[in-house]
């Protein structure tokens, strides 16, 4: 059997693209691409999209129900961990800190993007 090797790419929609655009910069760097209605990030081999939506969501985002929880990047020191609080803390970007996973017990920060959506920077090192 043939099974994929990594995540080719992720597509979501958000209310304001100028405002993603300035929080998710602070999290992954300059885009990798840019158009007037989306944004690309390059994580590791994985292309991230945000678009434009302009749909209004009936209700808030809800993690606990059927759909995406959250969506988690890896870093692999303990150092970039820290260093990447730092950043969210100069940014002014409010998130958890540090914290330990009860059940993997690695270190982890976990955030809520501009349209609610839970983010989370999880420590495996390599």
């Amino acid at each position: 059997m043939i099974y994929p090797q990594f995540v080719d790419h992720l597509v979501f929609r958000v209310a304001d693209l100028s405002m993603t655009e300035r929080f998710y910069t602070v999290l992954l760097g300059q885009p990798a691409h840019r158009t007037e209605n989306s944004i690309m990030y390059q994580v590791g081999y994985t292309r991230v999209f945000f678009t434009r939506c302009d749909q209004h969501q009936p209700w808030p985002y809800a993690k606990e129900e059927v759909g995406l929880n959250h969506l988690a990047f890896a870093v692999l020191t303990l150092e970039e961990l820290q260093a990447i609080q730092q950043q969210l803390g100069r940014a002014g970007i409010s998130n958890s800190g540090i914290k330990k996973d009860r059940y993997g017990q690695k270190e982890f920060i976990w955030l809520d993007d501009p349209d609610k959506m839970r983010i989370e920077f999880y420590l495996r090192p390599a």
